[in-house]
């Protein structure tokens, strides 16, 4: 699950992206309101972490251009401005939730997947799709009543297709969804860790919809 960090205090930029990270999403993180906007312009995200107080674009303007383009991905903003006046207007401005600073990196996260959750119109914590049952705070997987061992990219692979069962996705969306800026990618990444997962599930799982992309069926029961 790729998400954006924006944050300019270096420290906490870095304790964000690397606290995130071990929770199992995959971060970008830039340091400005315009560097930002480029970047959500261009990236399918799952989410963003947005601070207020940026150089050369403050926080609520970026979240009021977001608004104004269409662009409906979720924002939760993590700022120290804590007035009533501010909460408000962050609300008010488009945010899906807003959060004081300190905050304990697990709650973050849980924040976060609560929010990807109700963005896809899932209400519960554990998804299920079929005989399918993914918990992302545990970041554990079972099939048909067995626990299945996954690799990271393999987890966040099948997360995506749970979220999005019913929808085909194609292979460059599913690449753009799971890899974060920097980190290198294989010319067949997305197929290498869908046949990784057919082979740890059953064939079944993941259809192919050849030239377009992939798709989880609502249900696969055998």
């Amino acid at each position: 699950m790729r998400i954006l960090v924006v944050e300019d205090d270096p420290l906490l930029g870095d304790g964000l992206q690397a606290g995130l990270r071990q929770a199992g999403f995959d971060v970008d993180w830039t340091q400005d309101g315009v560097a930002a906007d480029l970047a959500v312009e261009t990236a399918p995200y799952a989410a963003v972490v947005l601070d207020l107080g940026l150089p050369r674009l403050d926080g609520l303007e970026l979240l009021r251009r977001l608004r104004m383009s269409g662009n409906k991905v979720p924002v939760l903003i993590l700022t120290a401005r804590d007035a009533l006046g501010d909460r408000v207007r962050g609300l008010d401005g488009g945010a899906d939730d807003y959060v004081v600073k300190p905050i304990d990196l697990p709650e973050l996260a849980a924040r976060l997947r609560a929010l990807v959750r109700r963005s896809k119109g899932e209400a519960a914590g554990t998804l299920r799709v079929g005989d399918l049952e993914l918990e992302p705070a545990a970041r554990t997987v079972s099939f048909r009543g067995a626990s299945i061992e996954l690799q990271p990219k393999e987890f966040a692979l099948l997360q995506e297709l749970m979220l999005n069962a019913g929808r085909v996705l194609s292979r460059e969306q599913l690449q753009d969804r799971l890899y974060p800026w920097g980190e290198e990618i294989g010319s067949n990444a997305v197929e290498v860790h869908v046949h990784h997962l057919r082979r740890k599930l059953a064939a079944d799982v993941i259809c192919t919809v050849r030239g377009v992309g992939y798709l989880m069926p609502r249900d696969h029961r055998a």
